[in-house]
């Protein structure tokens, strides 16, 4: 039987969004009716479409009696995780033609390694490359020619990007492919180790470089629990990814067949199929919470607060933070992976991976059933592990994981690491943030102390370096939203954070920015909404003012009268850059909702039960 929360929580959620669903839906079907794939084009649209193709798949095509698959591929060099995808689109074309179907590559979308900009001005363009992926998956598709979609894409905003473009074409099915992590380099808490020596000056850059370059070191997917490790768990729980994909690393004969797999199950999915299989029948209310109970049992990315909304919101489904909070306090955190450990992914795999994780959280009646993936009805073949037919060309999905490897690795829900999945909403006179704590010690999960405000990252590394922080300390860090400077990912502050908390001193981090995925051992209020661009309460906060941020009582307040708190001037904001392409994204920065509604400036965000606006987004697009 499903949890009764579980089950509680979908039922409002599906309440909450029945108008707007109800309007993707009807979306989707008109789409199919007035335009389905290829039949409706013109003669010299579908010569234009095809006139690069040999002639076998030029006669296949204009038969139209078999489907051709649009490729989007988030390939490029500069991504370990993406580089190995420059072979799969003549692999994906040369099985579709065994099977008398075609693939054509439909487009490419820009794909931006968040590790190479972290810290730069180019994380400034990070948040809104997922609106540009977007946008460009559905120009990729906009040729009609497609019967199904297959999205080659792993990381950070590249999945939740493409997949809100493919769900504007969901009337057809779309699966998901990705390459695997790299295989295990340098353990991440040594590297993690050298680089809190490096913020302390105790570690020259030649130590710090040679460290990063043994853990970031070949092909694949980074092995830390960050966005795009996260991001291939929400895909499997979501069914539009095949079971077991996420984690067979770069090539091995295991990931090539996988790839291949994905072809013919996308292909089976087509309107052709005695079973067809559309993206808009696959993602639903009920996909949707089983993404978020996949992301909570395994503490993922904080990242995909803001990711599942604008998602969801692409679907005509409208989540809140509340439905995370709720969520995370029945279901278990049952990985450690770091930040939340020491193990990397590889040994999430070894240990038995998604498919006991699946069985686990399925067994608790912590999953809806009432769903549809790429495999058929409900989730039991997530259960299952791929493996090998005996010629080496097929998968066979066999041998239901009973047991982990590793239980200190991967736990059972009747032993779990902690009771709850620990995100957090955390809420008062300064906003509304969320904060990750399956990573916090019990004992850092509530600090209380005098607050030091910054406009700027940089400014808090000067701060540590002349020693103003050695003492308990809330370090705030406003205007880092989506509206003011493109909502950068705060990620190198963790190591000058964590040396003080090493040192004894109680100190978070509060901010409307964001933190990586791999959020860590520092309590920290992330997202908070509405930002100090908008006249967010950050902006009336000073120097000295106790803050107090209770993740346990889901508390975030400054001490100051209510009298003075409104008397108080709201700070200017920064001069916003406008170098290395930022300034392109000006007209995205005007147009981002907030936060808590998804930080998007292509979906709408902001409706709310009822018909009622959230108010924080009220707040922000008013200026107020």
């Amino acid at each position: 039987m499903i949890n009764v929360q579980v089950e509680a929580i979908t039922a409002r959620i599906r309440a909450r969004s029945q108008a707007g669903r109800q309007e993707y839906l009807d979306l989707c079907d008109d789409a199919m009716t007035q335009h389905p794939p290829k039949q409706r084009l013109s003669c010299g649209n579908l010569a234009h479409g095809y006139a690069a193709c040999g002639e076998s798949d030029k006669q296949t095509i204009r038969l139209m009696q078999s489907a051709n698959i649009g490729i989007v591929t988030a390939y490029n060099d500069v991504l370990s995780a993406h580089q190995p995808m420059a072979a799969y689109p003549d692999q994906i074309k040369a099985l579709a033609r065994q099977v008398g179907s075609t693939a054509q590559v439909a487009g490419g979308v820009p794909a931006m390694c968040d590790g190479v900009t972290q810290g730069q001005p180019g994380m400034e363009l990070s948040l809104f490359s997922r609106d540009v992926i977007a946008m460009a998956t559905a120009i990729s598709l906009s040729h009609n020619m497609f019967d199904a979609v297959m999205c080659l894409g792993v990381c950070d905003k590249i999945v939740p990007g493409m997949l809100i473009g493919a769900l504007q074409f969901g009337h057809l099915p779309a699966v998901f492919v990705p390459a695997g992590p790299m295989p295990s380099g340098i353990p991440n808490k040594d590297k993690a180790r050298v680089r809190q020596r490096f913020a302390e000056g105790k570690a020259t850059r030649e130590e710090l470089l040679e460290v990063e370059s043994a853990s970031y070191h070949s092909p694949g997917t980074c092995t830390f629990y960050g966005t795009a490790n996260s991001n291939q768990v929400l895909m499997e729980m979501l069914g539009v990814q095949l079971p077991g994909a996420s984690f067979v690393n770069p090539g091995t004969s295991l990931r090539s067949a996988l790839t291949n797999e994905a072809v013919l199950k996308v292909i089976d999915a087509t309107a052709a199929a005695s079973r067809p299989k559309p993206l808009s029948e696959i993602v639903t209310e009920a996909s949707f919470v089983n993404a978020i109970v996949g992301l909570l049992a395994t503490g993922g990315s904080t990242n995909h607060t803001i990711h599942l909304l604008a998602m969801a919101e692409a679907a005509g489904i409208a989540l809140t933070w509340q439905d995370f909070d709720d969520l995370s306090r029945v279901v278990p955190l049952l990985m450690r992976v770091y930040p939340n450990g020491d193990a990397d992914i590889n040994d999430f795999q070894d240990a038995g991976g998604m498919a006991f994780l699946v069985r686990e959280l399925r067994g608790a009646g912590l999953l809806n059933e009432d769903v549809v993936t790429l495999m058929g009805d409900g989730l039991g073949a997530y259960e299952c592990e791929p493996r090998l037919s005996a010629d080496g060309e097929r998968i066979e999905w066999r041998d239901r994981v009973e047991t982990s490897k590793r239980l200190d690795v991967l736990t059972t829900v009747s032993e779990p690491f902690d009771t709850e999945g620990g995100l957090r909403l955390v809420k008062g006179n300064l906003g509304e943030g969320v904060i990750k704590v399956s990573a916090v010690a019990a004992e850092h999960r509530r600090v209380e102390a005098p607050c030091r405000v910054f406009d700027c990252q940089d400014d808090v590394a000067v701060a540590f370096d002349a020693g103003e922080l050695a003492r308990d300390v809330i370090v705030v860090v406003r205007f880092q939203g989506p509206r003011s400077n493109g909502m950068p990912e705060l990620h190198k502050l963790t190591p000058h954070l964590g040396v003080l908390q090493e040192r004894g001193f109680k100190v978070a981090l509060v901010t409307d920015g964001r933190m990586s995925g791999a959020s860590g051992r520092v309590p920290a209020a992330i997202h908070v909404s509405p930002e100090s661009e908008c006249g967010g309460p950050l902006a009336r906060l000073q120097d000295g003012d106790v803050v107090v941020l209770d993740a346990n009582a889901g508390t975030l307040e400054a001490r100051v009268s209510e009298a003075e708190w409104q008397q108080r001037p709201l700070a200017t904001p920064p001069k916003v850059a406008n170098t290395l392409g930022r300034r392109l994204f000006k007209a995205f920065r005007a147009e981002a909702t907030s936060a808590s509604q998804g930080a998007s400036a292509i979906t709408s965000g902001g409706t709310l039960e009822n018909g009622l606006v959230d108010p924080l987004v009220a707040a922000a697009h008013s200026g107020k």
